[in-house]
């Protein structure tokens, strides 16, 4: 049973981290390259701003303050479904090689199959799923030893040898491409948020309406597995069954996340680890938090990087792993 004190602390840090995340995205949309000034915001959104003000809201900041939210939260209840199956707290889909085979899968459909307008936003989360989970599979199988289960170590430094590899398959893919879409594939390389438009968002809500409730299902699943192999088998799961699905999900997460925002490590990482901090490692309590500070992070980081250098800005993903990589070493280190 879960001890009220913990509940109201959990309430508590959700209705704060709501807060955090208002305060990001209204200071978001009075930022940027197009000047719109913060006393134009509540009468733009309420239909009675100019048209170039509307269009900079509702067009471009807007759109793109969203996607980043969703994103963000998908790829931090990516991390935490990984960390919980593998019983591995560095385990992220950016890390461990998920978000390159996406990304290689897109890349493969971008430069080598005709693209449709219409079709390709809503294409995209599938193809980076199929890249994705291919990955995520053969990762599985080389860190799985019959008598002991997944080694959390060897997950890791295959995971990272995956992803090398798969980066070098990227760079291979972009040398015999044209200009135009050598630019997109560099864009994703770097994190660059490039779905900026409804279309996008409309792509990706979906996979987090089904799977962000499907976690939580499973969340006592989740309790169990991140114990042993022997406790689970002897409650009566199907230690296997579990976490594949479970993989399935993480995957499909991050894959969606990424094939809208490109390459971004360690939200995954970090968002599960902070929250676990906060109120301890049970999924039930955990997991809200995770969703609320992996979509924070993202955001933030986006709507900095952005600012930093205008009018391009720097991208998402290199400022996220700015933050990220010294957490990871600290991790590595620690573990």
């Amino acid at each position: 049973m879960i001890q009220p004190a913990l509940i109201k602390r959990q309430r508590l840090i959700l209705c704060l981290l709501f807060l955090l995340i208002i305060v990001t995205m209204v200071v978001g949309m009075g930022l940027g390259y197009a000047s719109l000034s913060y006393d134009r915001l509540l009468p733009t959104i309420l239909g009675k701003g100019s048209f170039k003000e509307e269009f900079i809201l509702f067009s471009i900041r807007l759109p793109r303050i969203i996607i980043t939210l969703l994103a963000g939260m998908s790829l931090a209840l990516s991390g935490a479904i990984l960390q919980g199956i593998t019983r591995n707290d560095l385990a992220d889909p950016g890390i461990i090689g998920i978000n390159s085979g996406a990304g290689v899968a897109i890349a493969i459909y971008f430069l080598f199959f005709p693209v449709q307008a219409g079709s390709f936003i809503y294409l995209l989360p599938v193809i980076a799923f199929i890249g994705a989970f291919l990955t995520a599979l053969l990762i599985y199988v080389f860190s799985y030893k019959k008598n002991e289960g997944i080694q959390p170590v060897r997950l890791i430094l295959i995971g990272i040898g995956f992803s090398m590899a798969l980066s070098g398959i990227m760079i291979v893919l972009i040398s015999s491409a044209e200009r135009s879409k050598v630019d997109f594939i560099a864009k994703w390389l770097a994190g660059n948020i490039w779905g900026t438009d409804w279309p996008f968002i409309w792509a990706l809500l979906p996979w987090l309406v089904i799977l962000v409730p499907f976690t939580f299902y499973k969340a006592n699943r989740l309790n169990i597995l991140g114990l042993s192999e022997q406790v689970a088998i002897g409650v009566g799961i199907s230690v296997e069954r579990e976490r594949i699905l479970l993989l399935i999900t993480a995957v499909a997460l991050a894959a969606s996340a990424v094939a809208v925002t490109g390459g971004i490590a360690f939200v995954g990482l970090m968002a599960p680890h902070i929250a676990k901090a906060l109120v301890g490692p049970r999924n039930q309590l955990f997991i809200p938090i995770a969703l609320f500070i992996g979509g924070w992070l993202l955001l933030l980081a986006d709507t900095i990087g952005r600012n930093l250098a205008a009018p391009d800005g720097i991208p998402a993903g290199t400022m996220v792993a700015i933050i990220g990589a010294p957490y990871f070493l600290y991790l590595l280190l620690k573990k």
